[in-house]
C-alpha cells in the first residue's frame, strides 16, 4: 500500500526497509530521540544502535499502512512482522519532526 509521507518520514521508512541502520539515524536531528520498549535513545548514535539492536532480535520489517497529522505530530500505523509473539502486529508511529528530520519518535 502506498501512503503519503513527509520526506523524513518516508526516508525513515525506506532505511528500515533496507535495514540500514546508519541511514536511518540520519533522518533524525542531531538530539533526536526514539522511545521504544520502554526505551528512550537520544542522539543520532544511539538511534543507530538501538535499531541494529532491535533488527538482530527481531528480524523485524515494517509496512506504512496509514497516517494522521494531530496538532505536531505525524502519525503512521505500522505492521510491524518478525520473530516475536503475536507477529505481525500494527504500532503506531509517533513522528514529530524539526524542518527536514526527525526531532522524536515514539513507537507504541
Amino acid at each position: 500500500m502506498s501512503i503519503s509521507l513527509p520526506k523524513p518520514i518516508a526516508e525513515y521508512f525506506a532505511a528500515e526497509k533496507a535495514g540500514d541502520a546508519a541511514r536511518l539515524a540520519r533522518c533524525f536531528v542531531s538530539d533526536g530521540v526514539v522511545h521504544d520498549e520502554g526505551g528512550t535513545f537520544t542522539g543520532t548514535i544511539a538511534i543507530e544502535r538501538w535499531n541494529a539492536a532491535a533488527r538482530a532480535k527481531y528480524h523485524h520489517s515494517v509496512e506504512p499502512i496509514s497516517s494522521t497529522v494531530r496538532d505536531d505530530a505525524s502519525i503512521v500505523v505500522g505492521r510491524v512482522a518478525g520473530d516475536f509473539p503475536n507477529s505481525p502486529i500494527e504500532l503506531d508511529h509517533i513522528f514529530r519532526l524539526d524542518g527536514d528530520r526527525i526531532a522524536s519518535l515514539e513507537i507504541g
